[in-house]
């Protein structure tokens, strides 16, 4: 990282997380071991970077799941993999994972350094490119299963992830959404078949806010998850209302159950919950708010994954 492109991230980290200069410095020195990647592709012309996690328990005489998960924004797959612990129910059951990196972070700059899913009309088609030829270059590696390709993300990944099910609904079974940015248009996912959806949404979200609107790390608005929700049923056709269950004494979950194609449509609401993963790596706390115990959001869609295999599209 050249020293120009660090002042800029620097700066940008300072506005956008409200860190202190002294730790952004400190974390930038560790982006060797941290920003650490296993494979690269070649795709749209453009050498992208990913993270593989195949577990010992993996046996390749048998088709395989691969759950495809991505960062949040400003971050690297690394982190992502920290956070969610797909690792662990990886080993226990013996599926692919693989944490993509994203593009696009300031003026679209590529390689080692936080970066973003910009979702935009232009970046959108390259990103969406990358993650098929990803799952193409696996496939000729592993034994994966075509009809159990999942993808899941935190916060602007999880954004990416519900615009997957808009953009690659021919290839991906089923999303998980947790504390995600939803900002992509629904006019982009007009044309999408049903994907079964599962999300994870904290009642005290300051950066993806619960009830929509500004946040103080984008320009532009974030969706209301319960109207959002309800969108997703709508495009998955749903019938009927949902139904409200309390989980703990702080989650409560919606069920959209009588879709189409079996895309059930699940939302998770953890109140008093921050912009963190339900048992998953905490965060720290003053400025990502409570991360739940009482609930683990990652075992809880891996078991929704193997309910939804994908069917004929």
């Amino acid at each position: 990282m050249n020293r120009e492109r660090r002042k800029i991230i620097i700066g940008v980290l300072v506005i956008v997380i409200g860190l202190p200069v002294a730790v952004i410095l400190a974390a930038l020195l560790c982006f060797s071991t941290m920003d650490r990647t296993n494979g690269t592709i070649v795709s749209s012309g453009v050498t992208r970077r990913y993270l593989l996690y195949v577990p010992k328990t993996y046996d390749r005489s048998r088709p395989t799941p691969l759950v495809i998960s991505m960062h949040p924004a400003a971050t690297w797959p690394a982190v992502e993999m920290n956070i969610s612990r797909w690792n662990d129910v990886a080993d226990e059951h013996g599926f692919v994972v693989v944490f993509p990196e994203g593009s696009g972070f300031l003026f679209g700059g590529f390689g080692p350094g936080p970066q973003i899913w910009p979702q935009g009309p232009r970046t959108l088609p390259r990103d969406v490119r990358f993650i098929s030829d990803l799952i193409d270059k696996l496939e000729a590696e592993y034994n994966i299963d075509p009809n159990r390709i999942y993808a899941d993300g935190m916060s602007n990944g999880g954004g990416m992830a519900f615009a997957l099910s808009c953009k690659l609904s021919n290839r991906i079974a089923a999303v998980g959404a947790v504390a995600a940015a939803q900002t992509l248009s629904w006019d982009q996912c007009a044309d999408s078949k049903p994907v079964p959806t599962m999300a994870f949404h904290g009642t005290a979200d300051k950066i993806a806010p619960y009830q929509g609107g500004s946040s103080p790390i984008a320009p532009g608005s974030f969706a209301n998850i319960p109207a959002w929700t309800a969108h997703v049923a709508q495009r998955n056709q749903c019938r009927g209302d949902p139904i409200e269950t309390r989980i703990t004494a702080s989650v409560r979950r919606l069920a959209y159950t009588n879709c189409d194609e079996n895309a059930d449509v699940i939302l998770y609401t953890v109140e008093g919950g921050g912009h963190t993963w339900p048992g998953g790596k905490p965060l720290a706390e003053w400025w990502a708010g409570r991360t739940t115990s009482e609930i683990n959001a990652t075992r809880v869609m891996w078991a929704f994954f193997t309910e939804h295999p994908r069917g004929p599209k």
